[in-house]
């Protein structure tokens, strides 16, 4: 497979929202299994946490364990950092070519101004 047919297998933007919703599900699992086994939180709890974490609103709770913490910690770097990538992944081709279309118009007038009137 050559890279040009690579490029195009994600060009769908469904594939693009599978894959960003499988990644960040993949966070948020991970995340609220790893804080209920070191936190003894519940799943909603976990869950709860998780969403806060990765929404960088900052969770109610806080971690009582010294491992709960590093992990909260890293989590919250990885999820926050993951779900910019996602945002990224998915409307990284519209908003290309929306700066495309922009570069475009610009260079267009400053070869009007250029020729003058």
């Amino acid at each position: 497979m050559n890279s040009h047919h690579h490029y195009r297998h994600y060009r769908s933007p469904f594939k693009r929202g599978a894959l960003a919703l499988a990644f960040i599900s993949s966070l948020m699992t991970i995340g609220t299994l790893g804080m209920h086994y070191l936190e003894g939180y519940s799943y909603l709890d976990a869950f709860y946490f998780m969403s806060m974490i990765a929404t960088a609103q900052g969770p109610m709770m806080i971690p009582q364990t010294a491992a709960g913490k590093v992990f909260a910690s890293l989590m919250a770097f990885i999820s926050v950092g993951g779900g910019v990538a996602a945002l990224g992944f998915l409307f990284g081709p519209f908003f290309g070519k929306i700066w495309r279309i922009g570069v475009n118009h610009l260079e267009e007038e400053l070869r009007r101004d250029k020729d003058g009137p």
